[in-house]
């Protein structure tokens, strides 16, 4: 069970405009009324977990820091099912071919973010690993 303090739940609307490229027209979807409670047409909760503290940190250092809503498969309709600040796990629903739809992160939502990093400290800093002599390659046959 996730802590009051590591989860908000945030409201939404999803809207479609239509775009015209070289004769061609689609749907560009995106992310409006994103606000904290449980008052839109969309409700999803913001899970921050201690193993994405440095991608939250990127993100909020970020120039315009951003939320990332999972939107179901690319081509369709879209229907929210996730949302997160970490843009490594964005990237990951990319790579699963879902469609990842971008909102400025509200400043409320920075705010809480900050609290929480300060409470459960900054990730730590990834250093080089020091490589074993002879690890990852392949053990000389001896004659």
């Amino acid at each position: 069970m996730a802590s009051i303090t590591s989860m908000r739940s945030l409201s939404f609307d999803v809207v479609g405009e239509p775009l015209s490229i070289k004769g061609f027209t689609t749907t560009r979807w995106g992310i409006t009324e994103l606000v904290p409670g449980q008052a839109g047409p969309w409700t999803l909760d913001l899970q921050l977990y201690m193993t994405e503290r440095a991608a939250y940190r990127f993100n909020l250092t970020s120039g315009t820091p951003r939320l990332f809503v999972q939107a179901g498969e690319a081509g369709a309709t879209p229907v929210p099912a996730s949302i997160t600040a970490s843009q490594d796990v964005a990237a990951s629903w990319l790579d699963g071919e879902h469609r990842v739809l971008e909102v400025d992160m509200p400043l409320a939502i920075q705010a809480w973010m900050e609290a929480y990093l300060a409470h459960q400290g900054e990730a730590p800093e990834e250093g080089r690993k020091k490589k074993r002599k002879g690890a990852g390659r392949a053990r000389e046959a001896e004659a």
